[in-house]
């Protein structure tokens, strides 16, 4: 063993994730704190309209998760994960930096439209140029720098173990749960504390903390410098994956040899210890044909692929439904924290005197986690593993699986207590009274409770899965890509409504909630769930894990179908 593999030896393992726990948890309480409020300093503070705010709200939300691809691509091209969570981190401070300035500096902003008296509200003027230029750029800044972290931060943190040495094996099942644990503190702090800062003490404050918290988290992940195994950058992954297709076509019409081992691969003295050999599978055979060799036929990237890369763009593509199948589970979230918080507001809140926001309802889920989790990882996990023999407990696609399926039981549960309130307004004669119903607020916490549960197996089942099934070359991008079923549930939700008030002739047309059939609508969600839950099965029932190959070509796992 050389010098260099003895140190690598001694870098990562559970001592070099702590920074990657904080900065997670500071970045996400920064970041969840401002996406369930943003919407009163659109409409109160920057004068913009109710739906101008909600869409504002939803863009930002869903830029964020998808600009994950972007810190993904240069994670995986250009620079080790380490590097960009810092680079993008410093993105982020520089958008809070800005936020906090035009928050506190009332100058930067419209006057309040709130803050005029009844004859001046004809002053009442909406954001000038500079002054949207100046939010834009903060928000956007912000949505880039969260984006990149969410790329890179998991893969830096489940590079420091080794899935080839059974022990690092399990401990790498057990970061990402408590990952998602780091995740779920920081968005309970988020919703809680910095909200009522907000709340109560401006949004300069608010802004503030959060640039502090982003600062803070910059601190914390370069400390554990000397602790990261850094990945070494494998150069573009899309580029690589376009060079398969194109060396596909050109090929086309030459047959695959009949002993398959013919097909191009790099041998094993040519290649370096980071470079993984991909056992060839059948499924897509049409790509094999990028890694026929035909002489005189120069060779070249464009020309000629290694079997390895030709099995890194099946992985993707064998990937692609899994993450389609799981989007729609997003966007029923976002109807429930939409319609959940408009549902509290004709709810009795009041219990023992104590009056319980609405807003705070989101921390119902993200306490359902807390408590999940350390019960998910410290006894499921380890009873799993001794009946299945796999470090994870159970396969990634089934603990998808099972998120899945809550989430259909939360529509289902929620359909059933939107029955139960509306039938006490009819009851009780109170459709169009404001007053509060004879109902408590806490009966939203049935839904909330079980789609959290639903959230802990499937977001981290969906990071996991992507991490280990993708290739060595393109770790944070297929990071990236499991958080765009975040992005694309969070930007069709509003298609959602808008489609189903215009076929079912306005079931959420009305303004009154007594008076609209949201009952109905939940229910269609859960049906909806269930024919996605279907599709998944397909899809799960379809796909081939991987197979990595040793340095004496021996195969480190079967490839099977998967078992959901």
């Amino acid at each position: 063993m050389d010098m260099q593999q003895r140190v690598q030896r001694k870098l990562g393992g559970k001592k070099a994730t702590l920074p990657v726990y904080i900065m997670e948890g500071l970045d996400n309480m920064a970041f969840v704190a401002n996406a369930v409020s943003l919407v009163t300093y659109f409409f109160s503070y920057m004068n913009f309209s109710l739906t101008e705010s909600a869409t504002t709200l939803t863009n930002f939300s869903g830029t964020a998760f998808l600009l994950a691809l972007v810190g993904g691509f240069i994670s995986d091209t250009y620079m080790s994960r380490f590097k960009t969570c810092v680079l993008f981190a410093c993105m982020e401070l520089l958008g809070y930096g800005l936020l906090t300035t035009q928050a506190y500096f009332h100058q930067l902003r419209p006057i309040p439209c709130k803050d005029l008296a009844p004859n001046q509200i004809s002053q009442c003027k909406s954001t000038t140029v500079g002054q949207a230029a100046i939010l834009y750029s903060g928000l956007y800044l912000v949505a880039l720098g969260t984006g990149g972290i969410k790329a890179a931060l998991p893969a830096l943190g489940a590079d420091q173990f080794d899935a080839k040495n059974p022990k690092e094996a399990t401990q790498l099942s057990s970061f990402f749960n408590w990952f998602l644990f780091s995740l779920t503190i920081g968005s309970i702090i988020g919703v809680t504390l910095i909200n009522w800062i907000g709340a109560n003490h401006g949004w300069g404050w608010s802004f503030g903390i959060c640039t502090i918290a982003i600062f803070c988290a910059i601190l914390f992940i370069c400390m554990g410098k000397s602790l990261y195994r850094n990945n070494i950058p494998k150069g573009s992954p899309l580029t690589r994956i376009i060079q398969v297709f194109v060396a596909a076509f050109r090929n086309r019409k030459v047959q695959i040899p009949e002993n398959t081992e013919e097909l191009h691969e790099i041998h094993e003295k040519e290649r370096d210890d980071n470079y993984e050999i991909l056992k060839r599978t059948e499924q897509f055979r049409f790509l094999d044909h990028a890694a026929i060799t035909i002489k005189p036929t120069p060779s070249g990237p464009w020309n000629l692929c290694t079997v390895t890369q030709v099995e890194e763009t099946k992985i993707l593509i064998r990937m692609l439904p899994i993450i389609f199948s799981t989007m729609f589970m997003n966007t029923c979230l976002a109807q429930l924290q939409t319609f959940t918080i408009q549902q509290s507001t004709t709810m009795n809140n009041k219990i023992k005197g104590f009056k319980v926001p609405g807003s705070t309802l989101p921390v119902i889920p993200l306490l359902i986690i807390f408590i999940l989790i350390p019960i998910y990882d410290r006894i499921f996990v380890p009873f799993a593993r001794r009946i299945t023999g796999i470090p994870t407990g159970i396969r990634h696609l089934q603990r998808i699986g099972i998120g899945l399926v809550l989430s259909v039981i939360s529509m289902a549960v929620a359909g059933f207590v939107e029955t139960r309130r509306k039938s006490l307004a009819i009851e009780h004669n109170m459709v169009d009274s404001t007053e509060p119903l004879p109902i408590s607020i806490f009966w939203l916490g049935y839904q909330y409770g079980i789609f959290g549960a639903a959230d802990m197996f499937t977001l981290i089942g969906i990071l996991e899965f992507f991490y280990a099934e993708s290739s060595a070359g393109m770790k944070s991008l297929s990071t990236a890509i499991s958080w765009c079923s975040a992005a694309f549930g969070y930007f069709t939700s509003t298609v959602v409504v808008v489609v189903v008030n215009k076929v079912s002739g306005g079931w959420l047309a009305s303004n009154n909630l007594n008076r609209d059939k949201l009952n109905y609508f939940y229910y269609l969600l859960a049906v909806i769930s269930i024919l996605n839950f279907v599709f998944y099965l397909f899809c799960a029932s379809c796909y081939i894990y991987k197979t990595v190959e040793d340095k004496q070509g021996d195969s480190k796992d079967n490839v099977e179908l998967a078992k959901v």
